[in-house]
């Protein structure tokens, strides 16, 4: 599975998000969200493994985001562009793929 969820991660472009559960369901079963989490926090290499492309399904940053927490987490994705609400999250209408 970490193979698989790191080759997906991949495909992300810049600029943009997806959630623990769209991978989930790109893996064949929607109930994996909690395991592609996981995975993402056992990243080996965050430049070659977009995880802070990954967001929840209410479009908020990891809290305990593995590279420097939720802060850290929200500046790589502005970095790309990505515009968070007033509320603190990414609009996935918008940004989500």
């Amino acid at each position: 599975m970490k193979e698989k969820v790191y080759a997906y991660l991949k495909t992300i472009p810049k600029g943009k998000v997806t959630t623990y559960g769209r991978i989930a369901v790109r893996l064949g079963n929607r109930h994996y969200a909690r395991a592609v989490g996981n995975v993402l926090h056992d990243n080996p290499d965050p430049t070659q493994y977009p995880c802070h492309r990954v967001v929840n399904s209410r479009g908020k940053v990891a809290e305990h985001y593995a590279f420097g927490g939720a802060e850290a987490h929200r500046k790589r994705l502005e970095n790309e562009g990505v515009v968070f609400e007033e509320n603190g999250t990414v609009d996935l209408n918008k940004y989500g793929v």
